[in-house]
């Protein structure tokens, strides 16, 4: 009850809530400019992922360009030059290429 009545005293509720209005405000501009960006281009990448098809042209984490010869579960096998195939994992693709530039 002293706690109360220390707040009444001490501007009341009203200070209160003006006491914690930049904490929100900044939990706020943080989700917006940093956690919602973040979940998009998560939720892009996986369905990029999940639509991976024979054919593909795509690019690995490591850098290697290469076309989808093949895909398992989570194994991607790439031809990345003429008899030369590897097999990479599924998350290892970072962006798929359209265009007519070969690369491999």
């Amino acid at each position: 009850m002293t706690t109360t009545i220390a707040l009444l005293q001490a501007g009341g509720v009203e200070g209160l809530i003006f006491n914690f209005l930049p904490i929100i405000a900044i939990v706020g501009i943080f989700y917006f400019m940093v956690i919602a960006p973040a979940n998009k281009q998560r939720r892009k990448t996986q369905e990029m992922l999940a639509a991976l098809k024979k054919g593909d042209r795509v690019v690995t984490s490591g850098g290697i360009y290469g076309t989808i010869q093949g895909v398992e579960s989570d194994i991607v096998h790439l031809k990345i030059a003429e008899n030369v195939k590897v097999r990479v994992l599924r998350s290892a693709i970072v962006n798929t290429i359209s265009g007519d530039s070969s690369a491999d």
